[in-house]
């Protein structure tokens, strides 16, 4: 429909749009959700601990649990780690230093006396002798040897390093090695027989004051275990738990059963997520589609299609899922490639677009989804319509760049090492090329499977050596010239408003296939014949033309061809009215009234115009309403007596007002700029198709003598006839005589190269001015 119209609202939601709705869905959404669940009930492995591993055991899924054995192990090392509690306290310490300082006064108070009382020498060493009688020798010697001065600086030494150590925590466990370091604790200065005098005086006065609390470390191992947090092992999908030969250890056991492979059991919460995205997704996927390609939706074959595809990407991908590798050698992007080809490219983006959400959610990654999506875009958008094969290789090229790249950004950001991006970026390429080579592969194959016209198919039409073709040009030659120049009509036009233009051609061809049911109905095969029609009443005329179309649908079925052919025969008349023979039909009723009078009025009125307008449907895509334009367009120039610039630009406008104003563009997507675009592109194709040629004086001669023979009943003089004719004749016929407009050699039966203007025979072809084929 015309931009500039008010478009009609979006069609209501019927009860088989449900019920085409609900099939699909329910297909789509069964499907999925199996391929997700494949791995909802693993393998089951019925072995124990110390068994040999029959075979490599792998994880079907990734899996969080709290491991018992390595969290009894963490335990085990926090008890083991606890100190033994002892009963110590600071107060303690001082009472037991204060009690043995005391005892120390006592023990050398007899020496205190023996230094500070007026004795002779030897009356003192006896009275030290006696003061401390368990004194080895050496110590005794050491101790008789000193003076008061000394003695006292010794005795404040001993008695300050006795209850500085006392009041610290002295175990009864480590009371010996306490005692032994007493003489050590002494200051620097004191001399080293001194300090071992000290060490005999003070070391039997160290006492234990703090002893082993069984309770108290009980209690700490106890908190020392309870504070151990426990040990969390993640095991990813993919990952060998077992390798095949392999004894199974405990903790080896513990994922086997974490994992439930000893009685699996399926995993209904996650079923339920799977099912629920597959919901989602076909629900999204199928409302666009009816809600912005209705023509593909009441396609069982489009839908079909898009179906298998996902179906098959999404089960590929989740047979490589947790693989780091594999899933990018995937040729996903072919998806896009084929869906583009067969359908359109919108519909390509929106499924691949599906596929990148779903692979990313089967991989649990962003960077698959990112991969998918954006490699398979590019190879879209260099493809265009697939028509060449070079394409294919460009769009190859373009999907390895962005594969390539989209797996370096995600190395950047610390995804993986050189090594890793080293063998991604062969797997991208890898992905690249196949998708590109199962792509020119298999969309012909496709194609044809699915009952879609692919380009290949079109151009194999197109070859002139097709039957149907040569029933045309043998049969109705006139309608082959005819069809060749509404083809390149066409195509140029599609080429200007961007529709497909090798569609546009190739149904131009067999438009009019009709027409070799009864090729003497039409004017352009008629020849010299006399014309049918002159024998017809106007409604009989009618309905000998409109005929053509049926005739021409049923011959379409018999010779196979594609139903998006055969789709253009109705539509290229759509509901057009034969004005012709309409008007003649008005006279004919108004023939026996005199002109103007109410009567006369009356009887034109009464002429059923229904009865002479064709069938229809309207065209319903713009290049079946550019094959109406440029059929119309065709003949009527043809039927022009002149063809410079004015006269068919004229003429061209003319016959798209009158369509436009009749409203056969009112089921198609034309706006009122492609119809600028398409005159415009008429009108230089017609200039070139009807381009002026220098007049030879030889066509002179020649049309002067078949002229003259004629007159005179005589047949055509034999070959040099005229080879006497002097320069001054060959002028004379140039001036007498203008140029014919077209010519055409009589009937032979033989075919005309495609695309070969009439005009261009050469002289000796027989020449009819005026004539129209």
């Amino acid at each position: 429909m015309l931009a500039q119209q008010i478009r009609a609202p979006f069609a209501a939601f019927t009860r088989r749009d449900a019920v085409r709705l609900s099939v699909s869905a329910v297909i789509l959404v069964a499907a999925l959700t199996a391929i997700f669940s494949i791995d909802i009930i693993p393998a089951a492995y019925h072995v124990s601990v110390g068994d040999i591993a029959p075979s490599a055991i792998t994880a079907p899924r990734t899996v969080d649990f709290v491991s018992a054995i390595l969290t009894k192990q963490a335990q085990d090392a926090a008890v083991q780690a606890v100190p033994p509690q002892y009963d110590y306290t600071t107060q303690k310490g001082d009472l037991a230093a204060a009690k043995q300082a005391a005892e120390f006064d006592a023990l050398v108070a007899p020496v205190d006396a023996a230094f500070g009382a007026v004795l002779s020498e030897q009356a003192r060493k006896a009275a030290l002798a006696g003061a401390l009688p368990n004194l080895s020798k050496t110590a005794m010697a050491t101790l008789q040897g000193l003076d008061m001065a000394s003695w006292t600086t010794l005795r404040d030494e001993m008695r300050s390093t006795l209850i500085s150590t006392q009041q610290a925590e002295v175990r009864d466990s480590e009371l010996d090695s306490a005692r032994l370091a007493l003489p050590e604790a002494l200051p620097q200065g004191v001399p080293a027989d001194q300090r071992a005098l000290a060490g005999e005086i003070i070391e039997p006065l160290l006492v234990a004051n703090s002893s082993y609390d069984a309770a108290a470390t009980q209690a700490a191992r106890t908190q020392a275990q309870q504070d151990t947090q426990p040990v969390t092992v993640t095991v990813k999908q993919g990952e060998v738990v077992v390798d095949q030969g392999h004894t199974i250890t405990p903790t080896d056991m513990e994922k086997i059963q974490a994992l439930g492979l000893q009685n699996p059991q399926p995993d209904l919460a996650k079923l339920a997520g799977w099912f629920l995205l597959a919901v989602l997704v076909v629900a999204l996927l199928l409302g666009w589609v009816w809600r912005y390609r209705p023509e593909l939706w009441h396609r069982d074959n489009a839908l079909l299609l898009v179906g298998l595809m996902l179906v098959g990407a999404v089960l590929a991908l989740k047979l490589t899922a947790g693989r780091p590798i594999l899933p990018f050698f995937i040729p996903v992007a072919t998806v896009g490639l084929l869906l583009a080809i067969l359908l359109d490219s919108g519909a390509a983006i929106v499924v691949l677009g599906t596929l990148a959400v779903l692979g990313g959610a089967v991989s649990g990654t962003v960077e698959l989804a990112t991969y998918i999506f954006l490699g398979g875009l590019v190879g879209i958008i260099v493809l265009h319509r697939g028509d060449r094969f070079h394409r294919f290789v460009q769009a190859g090229l373009a999907m390895a760049v962005v594969n390539a790249a989209v797996v370096a950004i995600f190395t950047l950001l610390g995804e993986r090492d050189l090594t890793g991006l080293l063998q991604l970026w062969g797997a991208a390429a890898g992905s690249a090329g196949g998708s590109a080579i199962v792509a020119v592969g298999s969309f012909a194959v496709l194609g044809n499977l699915f009952g879609i016209t692919t380009s290949f198919q079109l151009l194999e039409l197109a070859n002139p050596s097709q039957p149907l073709l040569r029933r045309l040009l043998l049969e109705t030659p006139g309608t082959y010239h005819h069809s060749l120049m509404v083809g390149n009509l066409a195509e140029r036009a599609a080429e200007a408003i961007g529709a497909d233009p090798l569609l546009a051609r190739v149904a131009a061809y067999y438009h009019d296939i009709g027409k070799l049911a009864n090729p003497a109905a039409f004017i352009e095969n008629q020849g010299g014949m006399g014309n049918v029609h002159d024998l017809l009443t106007p409604e009989e005329s009618a309905a000998v033309l409109k005929e053509h179309v049926a005739n021409g649908i049923d011959l379409a079925y018999r010779y196979g061809l594609p139903k998006a052919i055969i789709a253009f025969i109705p539509q290229h008349h759509g509901t057009a009215l034969m004005s012709y023979f309409y008007a003649k039909a008005q006279e004919q009723a108004a023939a026996g009234f005199a002109p103007g009078t109410p009567d006369a009025e009356a009887a034109t009125a009464s002429v059923d115009q229904a009865r002479f307008r064709h069938a229809g449907p309207k065209p319903q895509s713009r290049e079946a309403a550019i094959l109406m334009l440029s059929d119309g367009v065709e003949a009527s120039v043809r039927s022009l007596t002149g063809h410079d610039e004015p006269t068919i630009r004229a003429m061209v406008a003319r016959i798209i007002r009158e369509r436009l104003e009749d409203g056969q563009f009112d089921e198609c997507d034309l706006t009122l700029s492609d119809l600028e675009r398409i005159r415009e592109a008429f009108v230089v194709q017609l200039l070139g198709m009807y381009h002026q040629r220098i007049e030879y004086p030889q066509n002179k001669i020649v049309e002067l003598e078949s002229r003259r023979i004629a007159g005179a009943g005589r047949s055509c003089p034999r070959p040099g006839a005229d080879r006497g004719a002097r320069p001054r004749d060959l002028a004379e016929a140039g001036r007498l005589a203008p140029a014919p407009r077209t010519c055409r050699r009589p009937p032979t039966g033989r075919a005309r190269p495609p695309g070969r203007n009439p005009r261009t025979t050469p002289p000796s072809a027989t020449c009819r001015r005026g004539e129209s084929s």
